[in-house]
Order: structure tokens, then C-alpha cells, then sequence
């Protein structure tokens, strides 16, 4: 059963925090538990009670039971779906909307709710707070458990229920298992609002006080959850410092082995003690305002590291308590928690309580007004980011919105995909089940060209759809790092889902598609951002489109001469621009073989009596069959697969010209074509090869977009697709600036490309 405060407890070595009732509890704890592992949030029961022998035998069973209940579940892409879109995280609209548009999102926290002070003062607390991020131009996400659910943004009715609740839970990273498995409500604390604002995109959460390491803490070992959740967690936390009933220099020695980059807002160094301005402490840095905390946010997740940032905001001066006073008063507290023997999780509720009364109140004073700082503070400091982080999408320094670089845009589908990829070298048919790994990923070839671009530092504003079903809040929160302002969700239609099977090798065997909300993006919709088409240095589109959107495209590009690259998506999408004279408007297209024979033959164009396998031989066809197209074509780029890339065009100065016009400044010009071979991948190194291509041709846009020369620009793309050869994902996270550009291209050996004359 659970605990409640004011239990009499053993010590805390001798009793378990959870104890399941029924073999079904057993069960369920288990399910969620394998749920918060996939969602990278580890079950992490207390370490002293897994020392005994009865725990030892209820992980045994909890294992088994997993086990059974695990194979009694659909296949692992069933699995993946129940995980991600079962209900467990619901967005608030509000909170949702804001995410999708870029604007800045305040987590709070809820504990304070439910466990730091009494109804109704708590309820008018937390409405009074959610009104200050308002007012300070941000939107306040309040995350709370109902009734087995977790909830990023709350309605009044939610606050309400919360703030009234006799029975919530107090839920850390450790409780979430058994807290939704019991379908239970509770407050998150410092480290459960963490882990779920990173999950939902938030970078800034507003507290109170943070936990930390709690007085003898040396003897006991009590260390808040909240200093190791820092540690592994990139959010950035606003708060008073840390609570006064803590030892705060322990604490600052525990976030620095955390690896937590810790500093103090305002005008002084000083570590403040929640309701005190000093703690007797310096915090390790010190930013003076907003905007430089903004940009020490921006910095720590600039850099990908796993750990959080702590934003020490002192309590108003003319409320802060006297340092003295409230000294005492803790000593007083502390001395009748120990005689009441509460530990764990309750002391601190208990302290605060205990607080307020030994103070007359005027704690409880100064804890309203830094709680009230803090949102004002932390709001500020999530506008200011969100501008920051919007001035670098948009290639522009703060305060030069006028030289604003346009955008590329790619128009095209987005698809969450299921790859299923098979253990054995042979797939039997015959309706047998094949031994494999089953992964969900997100792609699309639009999506793939955007995320790529986007990885590369070019910021492209995608045009897509996809529908408002249990994929949606998955999709936009993947795609965060993207312009998703152009992708249309609509009412009652299905995201796009795509189902491919590949081999051991890493092949394409089979792909099973529901496309059909693809036919949504219409000439009508698209037409809305004329005026960015008309600016953007580059449009991208692909085969998913449907034809009179194609159409539409190629009228543009023809009436303002518009670069636009062709990404023909598949054998029998790919001729879909060459049913009419509208292909003659586009600047690239990059066919595979199959895909360059498919659109020969809607042309009626000569064709090989079969496609070739041999380097020599392949280089052949796809030269022939790449031909015809050159005389309105700028640039063929042929994707060879383990081959690597051949570029057909128009040679200056021994390489293929990238860029259109250029080659009419040289009448010596010829067609020719450049193979330039693949980065070299062994069989066991190959996951995936469903993004490779698209990769490949991000990466040489890339390029072209920075103004590189051909063979840096094809080798950033070579790079880029090597990367994702090796990823589960279509396009490998680990793409980036830094690991493919022009430094880098330089830095490898490369063989020489091999040129072929076509004319």
C-alpha cells in the first residue's frame, strides 16, 4: 500500500515503496515499467530494499510475468504504437500549438499543487502563476498526472481537481511505473516535470526550489532525485536556488559531479537559499539578465549535452525572509521531523508546513513571492530563447531581421514508418514469421530532405500534411528541430504510414503504404506560399505530391526561374512531372536506375533490354538513359546505391557545373558525366537504407546552397548517407554541421571521380 504522511514507517532500509497486492498489480507494474524504459525514463526502484531476499523473488516474478505479457502482445511495431500514442501523455492544445509554432512554453511543475500547500491558497497559487507566464508573452504548461495519465497543460477544471485532490502522489522518475499502471492522479516533482517537459520539447521549466542534498546527508545518503534528474536531463530549471532545509554546499558539490552548469540571475554571484537571498554560497557562474541566461541555454543545448542548466533566482528583497529567523525555525523543524521519524519523500512537505507555522507565516509570504519571481523570471527567459532560437532558423542575427536570407522549401510527404528488419539472410514466405527487429522511425522523402537540410544548417520551411490522429504529437515532436509551420493537419484523415521490409543486408524487400492523406497537399494549398516559392533559393519536391501540385510547381519555376529539384520517390511515382511538358522547368532531378528507366519510358524513349549490375555496365545505361533528359535538365544525379553517385550534366573545368547559368558562360561546355564512388560499408554495419538516398541528395543541396564546389558538395552528400546507412533512423541524428562540411570533406582521402564524355 502506499505511504501517506504521518504513517509510523520502519526505517527506510527495511521496507519496500511499492508492495503490488494481486499477481494482475504484479503484471501491470511490470507493463509500465517496460513502457517508462522505452520512453528512456529507467524504472528505477530504491536501491536498499532490492538488497533483500523478498525482493529478490519479486523481480523474479515480475520478469516472468513481463515475459508472458510481452509475447502475448502484437508485434513490435503494435508494441512501438501502444507505447508512443496509448494515451499515456496528453498535450494540451494550447500547450501543443505553441510547441508546433515555435513559441515559448513554460513547464510548472505540480507538487507544489498537491503537497506544498493547503486548498485553496495552492489552487489560487497555481492560477496566479500560470497568469504571470501569460502576461510575460509565454505559454504555462502545468504537468500533472490524472488518473493514470500525464498531462502537459492543464485546464482550470484539471488545476482544480489536482489542487483538491486528498490522495495524489508525490511522482518522481521512480514512481511513474507504478503510478500509471494504478491509473492513480499526482504532482510531478522537480524530476518528473523534467523528464517530461524534455519529452514534449519544453527547454524551460519554472519551480520553486530545487531538492538536493538533505542535512547529514553525509550519514544518511539522502540526495534528492532532483540533482541527479540535472544531471541527465537537457532542461533548463528556474528556481530559488535550492530549498533552505538543505545543506547547500553539498548540494553545489553534487550538481558540479553532475556535470550541471549552474548560475546566478541578477546582480550578485550569491547562491540564494529559496527564502533567503544568501546561502553563504557562490554559485560557480552569473548571468545578469534574460537574454544572457537565453544564451547560456541556448549554448548548453547547442551542444547536445545530456545534462541540465539551474537558474538561481534570489527571492524579491522586500519579501525575502531574514536568514537568522528562518534558521532556527529549520532547526526546530528538523528536530520534530526526526522525533516523528519521517523520512524520505515526506520531510520536505512536513518542513515546509512546519515553516509556515514556526514563522507565522511570513515564510509561506516569501515562498508566494519567489514562486511569482521565478515564473516572471523564467517566462522572460523562454521568450528570450525562443527569439534566439528563431533568429538562427532564419539565418539572421538578432536586431537584422532585414537581411533575413529566404528560405528553401520542400514540399513533399511526411510518413511514420515501420522498418521491420529480418535476422536471417533468407525471408520465407508462405505466410511464416520471420525472425527480426521491428523499429518505428519517422520519413517521408520530403520529411527526409527537410530534416537533413534542416541538420545542415539551412533551415528549410516544409509543406506537408498530416492528420490530427495518435501519430500527430509523435510527428511534430520528432520534427522539432524543423520549420513545421507550412504542414497542414487536418480533421479525420490518417498521418501517412509506410511499413517497409528489408533485408539482413540492409535491402528493401517489400513496402507496404497508406499514402492517401498525400493527395491533401493540393495546388490550393500550397498556393498560400507563393511568395515564399517565388524567394526561395531552392524548392524541393517529390513523387508523393499529387500531379497538378507538381504542375503548379514547374508553372512557378518556369514564370521566376526557380531551382527546383525532382526527388522521383519510387519506380512507379517517378514519371509523374513527365506526363506533360512541365518536367522541362525543373533544374535536378535524382532518380535510381529503376526510377531513370521508369521515367524513359513515359517519354518513349529508347530502353535497355534489362538493368545491368556490373560498375562498368551500370555507368552505361544510366548514361544512356540520362542523356535525353540534359537537353532541358541542368543536372541528372544518378543514385547508384553501394555503386555510389553519377552526375550528369555539363563539364566546366573537369566537373559537372551545379549550378544553373553557369555553364552558359563557357561555350567550351560538353556533357559528361562523374562517378564518384561510396564511402565503403561492411554488411554488418548497414541499418538502414531507407534515408540513404535522400541524405545523399540533402547533402549535395547542401552544398550547393553554401556555394561549394561540385566534388565537396557530392562528397558532403556521400558523407551524409554513410551516416545514415549506419542509423535506425532515415536520417541519422548524427548528421550535423560539424560532421559534414567542408572541413571535413577535407580532411578524408577520397578516389579520384572517373569522367565519361556523353556527347
Amino acid at each position: 500500500m502506499l505511504e501517506t504522511p504521518g504513517d509510523s514507517k520502519p526505517p527506510l532500509k527495511q521496507r519496500a515503496v511499492y508492495l503490488p497486492r494481486s499477481r494482475q498489480e504484479l503484471i501491470c507494474l511490470a507493463s509500465y515499467s517496460h513502457i517508462i524504459a522505452k520512453l528512456h525514463l529507467p524504472f528505477s526502484p530504491d536501491p536498499c530494499y532490492l538488497r533483500t531476499i523478498h525482493t529478490y523473488k519479486m523481480i523474479r516474478k515480475i520478469t516472468l510475468s513481463l515475459g508472458r505479457h510481452v509475447s502475448s502482445m502484437a508485434c513490435g511495431a503494435t508494441q512501438v504504437r501502444r507505447l508512443l500514442h496509448g494515451g499515456y501523455v496528453r498535450i494540451h492544445p494550447s500547450v501543443q500549438e505553441a510547441l508546433v509554432e515555435g513559441r515559448p512554453v513554460v513547464a510548472l511543475e505540480s507538487t507544489i499543487i498537491t503537497h506544498g500547500m493547503a486548498y485553496p491558497l495552492n489552487l489560487s497559487m497555481a492560477r496566479e502563476v500560470e497568469e504571470i507566464v501569460r502576461i510575460n508573452g509565454a505559454v504555462p504548461a502545468t504537468v500533472g498526472i490524472l488518473r493514470g495519465q500525464i498531462h502537459v497543460g492543464l485546464t482550470d477544471e484539471e488545476l482544480e481537481f489536482l489542487a483538491s485532490s486528498k490522495n495524489a502522489v508525490k511522482v518522481s522518475r521512480r514512481d511513474f511505473p507504478f503510478v500509471l499502471s494504478q491509473g492513480l492522479s499526482g504532482g510531478t516533482t522537480v524530476s518528473g516535470t523534467m523528464i517530461t517537459a524534455h519529452k514534449a520539447g519544453i527547454p524551460v521549466f519554472v519551480t520553486g526550489g530545487i531538492g538536493g542534498v538533505h542535512r547529514d546527508g553525509e550519514n544518511t545518503l539522502d540526495v534528492s532525485a532532483d540533482l541527479t534528474e540535472l544531471g541527465r536531463t537537457p532542461v533548463a530549471v528556474v528556481s530559488a536556488g535550492a530549498k533552505s532545509i538543505l545543506d547547500i554546499g553539498r548540494t553545489l558539490e553534487y550538481l558540479e559531479t553532475q556535470g550541471v552548469c549552474v548560475a546566478a540571475f541578477g546582480e550578485s554571484r550569491e547562491f540564494p537559499a529559496f527564502f533567503s537571498r544568501q546561502s553563504g554560497f557562490q554559485a560557480p557562474y552569473h548571468v545578469r539578465d534574460e537574454e544572457e541566461a537565453a544564451k547560456l541555454i541556448d549554448s548548453a543545448l547547442g551542444l547536445g549535452l545530456s545534462s541540465g542548466v539551474l537558474i538561481a533566482v534570489p527571492c524579491p528583497q522586500e519579501r525575502a525572509a531574514k536568514g537568522q529567523a528562518i534558521e532556527k525555525a529549520i532547526q526546530q523543524a528538523l528536530s520534530q521531523a526526526r522525533s516523528k521519524g519521517i523520512t524520505g519523500k515526506e520531510v520536505t512537505p512536513f518542513l515546509l508546513q512546519k515553516l509556515t507555522e514556526l514563522t507565522d507565516g511570513k515564510s509561506l509570504d516569501s515562498n508566494l513571492a519567489l514562486i511569482q519571481n521565478n515564473a516572471r523570471v523564467g517566462s522572460c527567459i523562454a521568450v528570450a530563447l525562443s527569439k534566439l532560437q528563431k533568429a538562427r532558423r532564419k539565418g539572421s542575427q538578432p536586431g537584422r531581421k532585414d537581411m533575413t536570407a529566404p528560405q528553401p522549401v520542400v514540399i513533399g510527404g511526411i510518413n511514420v514508418d515501420f522498418i521491420a528488419k529480418a535476422q536471417n539472410a533468407e525471408i520465407l514466405g508462405g505466410g511464416q514469421t520471420n525472425a527480426g527487429r521491428v523499429r518505428r522511425t519517422f520519413g517521408g522523402v520530403g520529411r527526409n530532405l527537410a530534416d537533413c537540410l534542416s541538420r545542415l544548417g539551412q533551415a528549410p520551411l516544409l509543406l506537408s500534411a498530416v492528420g490530427k490522429d495518435e501519430h500527430l504529437e509523435s510527428v511534430l515532436h520528432y520534427c522539432h528541430h524543423m520549420d513545421m509551420s507550412g504542414v497542414l493537419q487536418l480533421e479525420g484523415k490518417s498521418t501517412a504510414t509506410y511499413c517497409a521490409v528489408i533485408t539482413s543486408a540492409g535491402e528493401l524487400s517489400m513496402g507496404l503504404g497508406d499514402m492517401d492523406i498525400h493527395h491533401q497537399i493540393t495546388e490550393q494549398y500550397v498556393s498560400q506560399f507563393k511568395e515564399n516559392l517565388c524567394q526561395a533559393p531552392l524548392v524541393c519536391i517529390d513523387g508523393n505530391l499529387p500531379l497538378s501540385t507538381i504542375q503548379y510547381v514547374c508553372q512557378l519555376a518556369r514564370e521566376h526561374q526557380l531551382a527546383v529539384c525532382y526527388e522521383p520517390t519510387d519506380e512507379n511515382k517517378a514519371s509523374k512531372p513527365f506526363l506533360s511538358d512541365s518536367w522541362k522547368a525543373l533544374t535536378y532531378i535524382s532518380p535510381n536506375l529503376q526510377e531513370l528507366r521508369a521515367i524513359n519510358r513515359t517519354l518513349g524513349n529508347p530502353l535497355p533490354a534489362e538493368l545491368p549490375s556490373r560498375l562498368e555496365e551500370v555507368v552505361q545505361a544510366a548514361v544512356a538513359l540520362a542523356c535525353p533528359l540534359l537537353a532541358h535538365l541542368h543536372c541528372v544525379v544518378v543514385t547508384l546505391g553501394a555503386h555510389g553517385v553519377l552526375l550528369c550534366g555539363k563539364s566546366l573545368g573537369g566537373s559537372i557545373s551545379l549550378y544553373p547559368g553557369a555553364h552558359k558562360q563557357a561555350a567550351a561546355a560538353r556533357l559528361c558525366a562523374a562517378h564518384y564512388p561510396a564511402i565503403p560499408i561492411s554488411r554488418e554495419e548497414i541499418v538502414n537504407v531507407s534515408g540513404a538516398g535522400d541524405s545523399l541528395m540533402a547533402g549535395i543541396l547542401a552544398g550547393v546552397l553554401a556555394k561549394h564546389d561540385t566534388g565537396t558538395c557530392v562528397r558532403m552528400g556521400l558523407l551524409a548517407a554513410s551516416l545514415s546507412l549506419r542509423s535506425y533512423e532515415p536520417i541519422s541524428p548524427e548528421i550535423s554541421t560539424s560532421s559534414v562540411n567542408q572541413e571535413q570533406v577535407k580532411s578524408r582521402s577520397w578516389p579520384e571521380a572517373k569522367i565519361w564524355k556523353m556527347d
